[in-house]
């Protein structure tokens, strides 16, 4: 069974020959010691035996701030770290009247999506094309920033709307051009909440976030592709409302957040396949290769019987994950991910 295939089956809720592994974020200093002479991030993946390879869109630097700081296409500052994704500072809204003025980056700008093609041209048919993206909210919250954006949905509900329609209508476009170049898989990357649960209330995120939630899912299915909903956290109140805008797979399901892969499965595993959820926090960055290799296995005993299941890190290869205890998960998932022997593995831990 190819790859391609393997990742489909897990996210129709079907078993394929093994757990398919899966990662849509790895830091390029980690892939490099993971695989030495590796050519880039995907080509690790590849080599490593993962499923799927990913990208996001380009948005261009547009502006050099100093003080290791930028500014990109969205109008936004950021400040860079030691992580792939930089830290927003402020962005280009302060205002309700800036809202009618916004305007988020060009869909179709020709450098949109430069990597996704080389990475269709290289791994198309071999690997499921993964493009992580976002819907609605953390780029309204990145323009506006995120007090103002949650304040906004109660004190100013409609200018609220009217940015999260601005940034949906634009990150769709993006989407459907992404599908129609060759992604297969596209993980929504939205955070919602933090260890503690949401950072709104379900009621806030049914009338705000869940309708242009279902929008996006829609057009994904619409195209051909299958989506992945991310969001870290403890998601527990909010799963019902998840669920039900039909996304095919929910990640990472963090442990560290209270979120149990075992009940997660018991609740949802019949509507939605899991991925998740080694720990990144502190077990990749700081465990053993033994204890790595007994995380995965309980997990693959936990979620992988009757299929739905996708092995993946808690949140992602961030750069303090220890190279070797990566290799270590991806060894640990084909040695225990075979579906034939799944029942016998679950057995022998329930």
């Amino acid at each position: 069974m190819t790859s391609p295939e393997r990742v489909r089956k897990a996210l129709k809720l079907e078993m394929p020959d093994r757990v398919p592994i899966l990662e849509f974020l790895m830091d390029p200093k980690v892939a490099a010691k993971a695989v030495p002479g590796c050519k880039d991030v995907a080509d690790a993946m590849d080599q490593l035996g993962m499923d799927g390879v990913g990208c996001g869109a380009n948005f261009a630097v547009t502006q050099e701030l100093g003080n290791n700081c930028f500014k990109d296409e969205w109008g936004v500052t950021y400040q860079r770290g030691p992580e792939m994704v930089a830290h927003p500072l402020v962005g280009p809204v302060e205002t309700v009247e800036d809202i009618a003025r916004f305007t988020p980056p060009a869909p179709e700008a020709p450098h949109r999506l430069t990597q996704l093609k080389e990475i269709v041209t290289r791994y198309k048919g071999k690997r499921a094309i993964v493009f992580h993206h976002r819907a609605a909210f953390m780029w309204s919250a990145y323009v506006w920033g995120m007090e103002n954006l949650l304040t906004g949905f109660l004190l100013e509900p409609e200018a609220s709307a009217v940015l999260l329609d601005k940034v949906l209508e634009a990150n769709m476009k993006i989407v459907r051009n992404a599908i129609r170049l060759g992604a297969e898989v596209i993980v929504l990357g939205d955070d919602y909440a933090h260890n503690g649960g949401p950072m709104m209330s379900p009621a806030v995120f049914r009338e705000f976030l869940k309708p242009r939630l279902a929008k996006m899912v829609d057009l994904i299915h619409a195209e051909g592709a299958l989506c992945i909903k991310h969001s870290d956290g403890n998601l527990y109140s909010l799963l019902d409302d998840i669920v039900e805008t039909g996304p095919d797979g929910l990640n990472p399901i963090e442990p560290v957040a209270g979120m149990e892969l075992a009940t997660v499965k018991s609740l949802y595993g019949d509507r939605i396949c899991l991925s998740g959820n080694i720990d990144c926090g502190q077990l990749l960055p700081f465990g053993t290769r033994e204890e790595v290799r007994q995380s995965v296995k309980k997990a693959i005993a936990d979620a992988g019987i009757g299929g739905g299941f996708i092995l993946s890190s808690s949140n992602s290869i961030h750069s303090s994950c220890n190279a070797a205890n990566v290799v270590a998960m991806v060894k640990a998932g084909h040695e225990f991910g075979d579906y034939s022997k799944i029942g016998a593995l679950h057995a022998s831990i329930v």
